[in-house]
């Protein structure tokens, strides 16, 4: 059983990506917006219930998934440098890791021009009608960038610290499209199952 989560800002293609990765491997996915969108039809963003009913969805997803023995593979956007992005990624990832399960890292990256760019794709929005509204939605990925997204050369950032303890993978996803992403992401995969170094 496994569990892979592909992070990265808005935009940067994990959903696509994520897809491309559930059609040639045993993964399922729970990207990042399968459960917001339904919740945004009845409650306002970020309002308590719905950061509440968000939150609890996710975990009782995942602790589902563990129970019926599923791979699965979720999407966030992460800020790495926040307490409470930390608590709440490491509660769903626990009942994967509680159950000796493999649990792997992928960080996807672009730069901010390829990530307002691939804000504005057709796929991106019809999965997400909330970024239809594409002044606010290209806001909202400018805006993001107030959050620390990717990794760098910073060590001390809490989301580091979970990282450390798993299987961790960045691609820059500048000039690949999503199954050129996949295939490494595969490939990695295969290798880590097989013994390889955890590293990219």
């Amino acid at each position: 059983m496994r569990l892979l989560v592909i992070f990265g800002p808005p935009a940067v293609g994990k959903m696509t990506v994520g897809r491309a990765v559930v059609e040639r491997s045993t993964f399922r996915m729970l990207h990042n917006h399968a459960i917001i969108e339904p919740l945004l039809d009845v409650f306002d963003y970020g309002t308590p219930p719905f950061t509440r009913l968000l939150g609890e969805s996710r975990v009782r997803v995942v602790e589902e998934a563990v129970g019926a023995g599923i791979d699965l593979l979720l999407t966030f956007v992460w800020g790495l440098d926040l307490q409470s992005d930390l608590e709440e990624i490491s509660e769903y990832v626990r009942p994967y890791v509680e159950r000796g399960a493999d649990v792997a890292f992928v960080e996807l990256a672009a730069d901010l021009d390829t990530r307002l760019r691939r804000n504005r794709t057709e796929l991106r929005l019809a999965e997400k009608r909330s970024k239809r509204d594409l002044e606010w939605s290209d806001a909202n990925v400018r805006e993001m960038e107030r959050l620390v997204m990717n990794t760098g050369t910073r060590t001390d950032l809490p989301g580091v610290l979970l990282l450390a303890r798993h299987p961790h993978l960045r691609i820059e996803t500048d000039d690949l499209d999503a199954q050129e992403t996949a295939d490494r992401i595969l490939t990695w995969l295969d290798g880590l199952a097989a013994g390889g170094s955890a590293g990219d």
